[in-house]
C-alpha cells in the first residue's frame, strides 16, 4: 500500500506523455516518511519499483539556518549520520538507474524555524553567498545532481466566508485598495531572480549539476517569478497546481483542491491551467514546465449546515479526522482514502464508507484538440454525510489514476499542440 501513493500518478504519466528526449518525470520523496510509523512509513528501498518511470528524483527537504544562512540538513541524524546515511543512500539509487538525475531540494513547507528567513535572505547578497557556497559543498559531498528551490515564499490569502454585510465591506476596502500579503515583494522578486542567476553561476563549472525551481502551492508567480530572467538559468519548473483548497486555509468552506481549469464562480487564477498559463505566455518553453500531481487528498468534516448533495463548495466545520498511517489531520494518503471508499462485500453495522464522485464532465481523452470544450475539468472526490447517531461527516478532495491521467493528457496537450485555454498559441 505505501508503494501505490508514490507510483499511481507516475504510472498515469508514463501512460500518457509523449515518448520524446524532453519529457520529464520528476518524483518527490519526502524524507519524513522515513520517520512514520507502520505502513506509512517508506524507505529509499522502497521507492525502487516507482524509480524506472521517472527522470528525476527530488530528496525533500533540506533547509536554511536562521543565523548563518547556510543550506543544512533539517535532520542530521538521518540525513548525515552514519546510521543511516539517507542522502547517500537516495543518490546511491543511480547505480540502479543511471539516467536517475537525483537533487536536493529546499524549502517545500518542511523548514518551518524561523521562515521569515527565506525573504530575508533575498534581501542580503552576504547572505545569498553563503546559502550558494554550503549548498554547492552539500550537494556535491553527498552525490547529488543538483539543487532544487522550492522557496517559501509568502502564500497568497485564502479566500474567506463572509456575510452580506462583509462582502459590502469587503468591496469598499478593495475599492481603497488592500495591503499586500509581502511589503517587499518587488525586492524579493529581484533577490529571488539573482539567487538563481548567482547559484547557476556556481554550478555551471559543476559537470552536469541541474538547478530546478519548485513554485509552492498558492504562491504567485507573478509577484515573485521573473520568467524571462530566470527561465533560461533552470533546468526546469516545477509548478505545484494543488492545494489551493485546504481545510487549514479554508476551514469552513471545502471545494476542489486541483482543478485543471475553473469552476463555476470560482477564482479564474486556483487551477493547473492559469498556474502553466503565466509560465508559457512568458516566455518559459513548454518542456521546460511540469505540473505537479498530489497523491493525497485534504478532507474536511461536515456537519448540519452541509448541503446534503456533497457538491463542491460545500459548508464544513475544520479538517477531517487523521487516518491511521498518516496520521494527520486533513490529510489522507492514497490508500487511506482507497480504504474508506464504499466497498460492496462491506458487512452490516461496519462504519459507513465514502460515496467516490468522478468529474462530473467525463470529457478529458487523449487526442483533444484545441476545439474541444476543456471548461470541466475539475476532479475526483468522495463524501459521507453526518448521521443521526453520531456518525460524523466527511468531504474528500483527492487525485486518482483517472484525475492523474487527465493532467498527464493536458501536459501532453499543451506539449505536443504548444496550445493551452486560455492562452491561444504559444510561441517560442
Amino acid at each position: 500500500m505505501k508503494l501505490f501513493i508514490a507510483l499511481v500518478g507516475l504510472l498515469a504519466l508514463a501512460k500518457a506523455l509523449p515518448a520524446v528526449t524532453h519529457s520529464k518525470v520528476l518524483c518527490y520523496y519526502d524524507s519524513r516518511s522515513y520517520v512514520r510509523e507502520s505502513q506509512a512509513r517508506m524507505l529509499p528501498l522502497d521507492l525502487d519499483p516507482a524509480l524506472s518511470f521517472c527522470t528525476h528524483l527530488l530528496y525533500g527537504y533540506a533547509g536554511i539556518q536562521p543565523d548563518t544562512y547556510k543550506l543544512v540538513s533539517l535532520n542530521e541524524n538521518l540525513d548525515i549520520d552514519r546510521t543511516h546515511d539517507n542522502y547517500r543512500a537516495i543518490t546511491s539509487l543511480k547505480a540502479k538507474y543511471p539516467g536517475l538525475t537525483v537533487l536536493l531540494s529546499v524549502g517545500g513547507d518542511a523548514d518551518t524555524e524561523e521562515p521569515e528567513k527565506y525573504n530575508l535572505l533575498l534581501e542580503s547578497q552576504q547572505a545569498r553567498t553563503a546559502f550558494i557556497n554550503s549548498g554547492v559543498l552539500l550537494a556535491e559531498q553527498y552525490g547529488f545532481d543538483g539543487i532544487d528551490l522550492a522557496w517559501q515564499f509568502p502564500r497568497v490569502k485564502p479566500k474567506k466566508i463572509r456575510s452580506t454585510w462583509g462582502s459590502l465591506w469587503h468591496g469598499i476596502k478593495k475599492t481603497f485598495g488592500t495591503t499586500p500579503v509581502d511589503e517587499k515583494e518587488s525586492e524579493h522578486r529581484e533577490g529571488f531572480t539573482a539567487l538563481v542567476r548567482e547559484l547557476k553561476q556556481a554550478l555551471i563549472h559543476k559537470p552536469k549539476m541541474q538547478l530546478g525551481v519548485t513554485v509552492l502551492p498558492n504562491v504567485n508567480s507573478t509577484i515573485y517569478h521573473d520568467v524571462p530572467a530566470i527561465i533560461n538559468l533552470v533546468d526546469y519548473v516545477n509548478v505545484g497546481a494543488y492545494d489551493y483548497y485546504t481545510p487549514t486555509r479554508n476551514n469552513k468552506e471545502a471545494d476542489y483542491t486541483a482543478p485543471i481549469y475553473t469552476p463555476q464562480n470560482r477564482n479564474p487564477l486556483q487551477n493547473a491551467d492559469a498556474a502553466v498559463t503565466y509560465w508559457l505566455t512568458s516566455g518559459a518553453p513548454s518542456q521546460k514546465i511540469v505540473l505537479s500531481i498530489a497523491t493525497f487528498g485534504r478532507t474536511w468534516k461536515l456537519d448540519a449546515d452541509s448541503e446534503i448533495a456533497g457538491v463542491p463548495p460545500i459548508h464544513t466545520d475544520g479538517p477531517g479526522e487523521a487516518g491511521p498511517y498518516v496520521k494527520t489531520e486533513g490529510l489522507l494518503s492514497y490508500p487511506e482514502v482507497c480504504g474508506k471508499l464504499i466497498n460492496p462485500n462491506q458487512q452490516k453495522g461496519m462504519r459507513p464508507h465514502l460515496r467516490k464522485v468522478t468529474d462530473p464532465s467525463k470529457r478529458f481523452e487523449l487526442g483533444l484538440t484545441k476545439d474541444t470544450d476543456l471548461t470541466y475539468i475539475f476532479g475526483t472526490y468522495a463524501f459521507r454525510l453526518p448521521d443521526d447517531n453520531g456518525e460524523g461527516g466527511i468531504w474528500v478532495s483527492y487525485e486518482d489514476p483517472d484525475t492523474a491521467g487527465q493532467k498527464a493528457a493536458y501536459v501532453k496537450l499543451v506539449k505536443e499542440s504548444r496550445w493551452c485555454r486560455y492562452c491561444g498559441p504559444i510561441i517560442g
